[in-house]
């Protein structure tokens, strides 16, 4: 009587990718739902729950803000990258708060002046360097004076360097500036 072959094994292997690929698909549907709203064609923010959120964060510098480098994320939690935005500005340029919150932090980190905010929900914005004219505890309003650029800065000019942590991971900030329209590529002629 000849011998049935079953592929049990074969089952098995088909039957974990399948449970694997359901879980990967719900982690990243949970990831996005958490993600802060990106910008859309016409410069709002999508409908998200963050939209609100969004809505309140202003430039860091009075307009124009020119960007001298974008937000690089890096590709492991250690690794280099530019967890933020460089925003040309000279020495003595005043420096305002991005959006309402509580100062949680004025003094040096590596050797530049910094200023962080708790903006609650998760959100800590930082600039630097600073020349702070506000205190650790202190509420501000979007728009307030933080303080003034300070020399000492990382970039070859001088800039101030805007970054944003959202429940303890960089975000760009681009993505909390609903007033950034998308760039759209047009045809040549």
């Amino acid at each position: 009587m000849p011998r049935l072959h079953r592929p049990i094994p074969l089952l098995l292997l088909v039957c974990g990718a399948l449970t694997m690929g359901a879980l990967a698909s719900a982690h990243s549907a949970e990831a996005r739902a958490d993600a802060p709203a990106a910008p859309t064609a016409s410069g709002g923010a999508s409908p998200t729950a963050d939209s609100t959120a969004t809505a309140r964060w202003r430039w860091p510098l009075d307009p124009p803000a020119t960007i001298t480098a974008p937000f690089r994320a890096p590709p492991t939690p250690y690794a280099s990258g530019h967890r933020g935005i460089d925003l040309a500005a000279a020495a003595g340029t005043p420096v305002r708060a991005p959006a309402a919150g509580t100062v949680s932090f004025v003094g040096a980190v590596a050797g530049r002046p910094l200023v962080a905010i708790d903006h609650g929900d998760g959100y800590v914005s930082a600039v630097e360097p600073v020349s702070a004219l506000v205190e650790a505890g202190s509420a501000v309003a979007p728009g307030e004076p933080l303080g003034t650029v300070a020399s000492g800065g990382h970039c070859d000019g001088a800039c101030v360097h805007f970054g944003v942590r959202l429940h303890g991971e960089y975000v760009s900030p681009m993505l909390l500036l609903g007033s950034v329209p998308r760039a759209v590529l047009l045809p040549l002629d």
